[in-house]
């Protein structure tokens, strides 16, 4: 073997540098001796397990977050003045008072705004301030800048505002019958749906209420925007959506893009909720700096960040399926109404992947699935984790209960004979979606139900509870096993794509920026793993920059799963291109007295350039081979782009391929309630995920525990409610419930699917893992729905809405205790 351990002159030296103390010290030779680096093999490339790359700051509190970067002397601070009516006319808004009043240094309304006034995402709908009519409580309706932030606070207050209030509908079922629409209905249709309920033997019908939820991040909406020469703005902002937000901007300041620029390092959360609806904030606060030029920060306190954004968008859904003696579905129809508030926002594909999702893992049979789009006086509903597909999934959950208490089965036993497979006994398929996509990987779903109901000892404890509730007249116990089949792509075709820029420096420290941001999911980290894992690095070599639009510009959201798959790819393609740069400058430059160094058989890996093997192998420093191709004036840095293959979706015909392929999963949990006071605990719970091969297993682990929470959360304790007038109540932690530590079960077994590499080409074979765990939680809702059917000896099926609140467990609880078995099915019925 051999080992080139030769410097080339330093940059340093090459400049006639007169000290060796002007070198780092890794440069330096000691005495005569050759300086010998890199001999410890790297760690931490992606599939390991690494902490997260800013945990040690999260503990310490170093973690920057926008509200910790230091205002600049003269900085600008800016409230809000929010409608207090939900639905009306703005009749007059007269701010001389705010004007005059103490530090007050700028206020704008509507009319102040340069540009367009309109920063609807997608469609148009959504003003930046009220002009004429309002549409829900907390409507931005004007903002004052201040020298301090009370200062701004108290001048609010001095407004004169006079609203000519007209009734407000909060319900979105009256809104769809009357055809009140943000977006036009979309159905996805496969066979013959109503041939299929007019032979099944059994008819079920189902409707159920599916709640909001408070998307509560830690750090609230907050930016910080610098006016820049040639009219431009620097703008940091806690943002999924940086280069969404520099559009909206630009447009709103009647400047080009290219002025502006967006920084984010980090969110203290996000889950959807700054996806969209952070950019409102940045496009006042740039306005205001642009007419002061002055620093201007916005930083929304709790109440008012939760009355002026957007919610997970609540849901009513309702099924109508046939069924065989079996409990196997044959068909039907079902339709899902979204609550989206005021305006579309992203309501259209939120719908969409609710319709999406509808089946979950089971195979509808001839189905068709409506998804309508409904208008409240209310913020715009918009993206949470999970962007609708929780909602869709949660009535086929429920009609795989109501199946099973019907026909007097145990329901694991009827999701399982509904779980998507390659074909019934009669020949008929059952391996393609109701909107025309094959769902590959068949057995993964059987082998994670059959694997989970092993290690949870499933049967076993079923008995232990049907024989505890039959004795037990109070407390009544509950099991579910519930499964997840996610698709994973933006539904929005052009979406799919990310970039990064990596640069390599003459120490041979490596930096890498990319398209996505860090919200707190390990997502900087993963891409650090992946960059360290190609140029083969210890992952300390390699660091991550803020996300900035003037280093990736035209980048996507940081969402629907897919900002490892996206930027991960990208970043792989940047350092692949430059390691084959590498190698060719290598093969050329090193050991020419012996022929040069074989190209073919080149790697990098522990550190070093590796060439050759055994006794004919060649090993070159890595800090040795950068600082050689940079005296040789090779490029070291480079830019990567991917693109995801092979997604595409006709809205046309409600057919396609929209997602690149699923993320699967399954969970187990037992709950206890207390049938005379509602109140109840998750005892156990069991999962088992699918991540194909795992980028960080660790971080993995520490997503689905977060999202099983989170999900358990949105459909137990967090309830959001509105007064008749459409005020939210709920709006802040005294009156909207988080899960807390004490919510956790006291057992919590947590494992990945080992041995299923994902079937495409994603990055090294791994599955996306930020969204899909969060459906897991439906097996919290189900349980408890278990517990509540033993008080009629399983012979009903009791109908929970969420969140299933223990004042929502009481009452169906009175109401069974109450009421005698009727069945579900209706065989009598026929199709509309």
């Amino acid at each position: 073997m051999r080992t080139l351990t030769r410097l080339s002159t330093s940059p340093e030296a090459a400049r006639g540098s007169d000290s060796a103390a002007d070198q780092p010290s890794w440069q330096r030779n000691q005495g005569d001796a050759p300086l010998a680096r890199e001999t410890v093999a790297p760690q931490g490339g992606a599939g390991a397990s690494r902490a997260h790359e800013s945990a040690v700051k999260h503990v310490t509190g170093r973690a920057a977050y926008i509200d910790d970067i230091p205002s600049p002397a003269d900085t600008l601070h800016v409230a809000l003045g929010l409608s207090p009516v939900a639905h009306g006319r703005l009749t007059r808004l007269d701010l001389d008072a705010v004007r005059s009043a103490p530090g007050v240094v700028d206020v704008i309304t509507l009319a102040d705004v340069p540009g367009h006034t309109d920063i609807g995402p997608v469609f148009p709908g959504d003003p930046l301030f009220a002009d004429d009519e309002i549409s829900y409580v907390g409507q931005c309706l004007f903002a004052v800048a201040a020298e301090s932030h009370r200062a701004a606070r108290l001048a609010v207050q001095a407004a004169v505002v006079e609203i000519d209030e007209q009734p407000a509908c909060l319900d979105p079922v009256i809104a769809a019958g009357r055809g009140d629409f943000v977006r036009p209905t979309h159905t996805h249709e496969r066979g013959d749906w109503r041939q299929a309920l007019n032979d099944a033997p059994h008819v079920l019908e189902g409707e159920q209420f599916v709640g909001g939820q408070e998307h509560f991040y830690l750090e609230g909406q907050a930016c910080l925007v610098q006016p820049t020469e040639d009219e431009g703005v620097m703008v940091y902002t806690s943002n999924q959506h940086p280069s969404e937000t520099q559009k909206l901007v630009a447009e709103v300041l009647g400047i080009p893009f290219h002025a502006v620029t967006m920084e984010m390092r980090r969110m203290g959360g996000g889950f959807g909720g700054k996806e969209t609806q952070a950019s409102p904030w940045a496009c006042i606060a740039a306005i205001i700096a642009r007419r002061t030029g002055r620093a201007t920060r916005i930083r929304l306190p709790r109440a008012e960040d939760s009355r002026a954004t957007g919610k997970r968008h609540p849901f009513h859904n309702r099924y109508r399926l046939g069924v065989d003696d079996r409990g196997v579905l044959a068909g039907g129809e079902i339709t899902v109404i979204g609550d989206c508030g005021y305006s579309p926002d992203l309501s259209d594909a939120i719908v969409d992947r609710a319709m999406f999702h509808a089946d979950n893992a089971y195979s509808l049979g001839a189905a068709r699935v409506t998804g309508q789009r409904a208008r409240t006086h209310k913020a715009s509903n918009t993206a949470f984790r999970g962007f609708g597909g929780p909602q869709g999934m949660m009535i086929i959950e429920r009609a795989m209960d109501d199946i099973a208490r019907h026909l007097g089965e145990d329901p694991l036993t009827i999701r399982r004979r509904n779980l998507y497979r390659e074909k019934d006994p009669d020949g008929t398929p059952r391996d393609v979606t109701h909107y025309g996509q094959r769902v590959e990987q068949l057995s993964l779903l059987q082998d994670i139900v059959s694997q989970l109901e092993a290690s949870s000892d499933y049967w076993a404890r079923r008995r232990e509870i049907t024989a505890f509730n039959a004795q037990s007249p109070i407390i009544k116990k509950g099991l579910a096993l519930t499964p997840v089949k996610f698709g994973i792509s933006f539904t929005v075709q052009h979406l799919n794509q990310a970039g990064a820029l990596l640069l390599v420096y003459t120490d041979g420290s490596v930096m890498i920026n990319h398209g996505g941001t860090e919200m707190g999911q390990g997502l900087h980290t993963k891409v650090c793993q992946v960059v360290a894992r190609e140029l083969g690095l210890d992952l300390e070599r390699v660091r991550i920059s803020a996300t900035r639009t003037d280093k990736v510009p035209n980048t996507s959201p940081t969402a629907a799963s897919s900002g490892a798959d996206l930027n991960g790819q990208a970043a792989r393609d940047a350092a692949s291109k430059l390691r084959e740069r590498l190698f060719d400058f290598a093969a050329a430059h090193f050991d020419r007295e012996a022929g040069g160094l074989d190209r073919e058989a080149m790697r990098l890996e522990d550190g070093h350039l590796v060439a050759g093997i055994g006794e004919a192998e060649t090993r070159i420093p890595w800090g040795e081979l950068v600082q050689a191709a940079y005296m040789a004036r090779v490029s070291l840095s480079e830019k990567g782009f991917y693109a995801t293959p092979l997604i595409h979706y006709d809205r046309a015909t409600g057919r396609g391929r929209p997602f690149y392929y699923y993320a699967h999963g399954a969970a187990v949990a037992e709950v206890e309630v207390d049938t005379l006071s509602g109140e109840y605990r998750l005892s156990r719970a069991d999962i088992l995920h699918d991540v194909g091969d795992s980028l960080n297993p660790a971080i993995d682990i520490g997503q689905i525990e977060g999202a099983f929470i989170q999900g358990m959360g949105w459909l137990t304790s967090e309830e959001l409610k509105w007064n008749d007038a459409g005020r939210l109540v709920s709006d802040g932690p005294a009156t909207y419930k988080i899960p807390a530590f004490g919510d956790l079960p006291p057992t919590f077994n947590v494992d990945l699917l080992q041995g299923h590499p994902n079937s495409q080409a994603s990055i090294y074979r791994s599955k996306a893992v930020g969204e899909p765990p969060f459906m897991l939680g439906i097996s919290v809702w189900s349980a408890l729905r278990d517990a509540l059917a033993s008080l009629a000896d399983y012979r009903v099926s009791p109908a929970l809405d969420t969140p299933a609140t223990p004042e929502r467990v009481l009452m169906v609880a009175e109401a069974l205790r109450q009421a005698e078995p009727s069945p579900a099915a209706r065989p009598d019925h026929a199709p509309a």
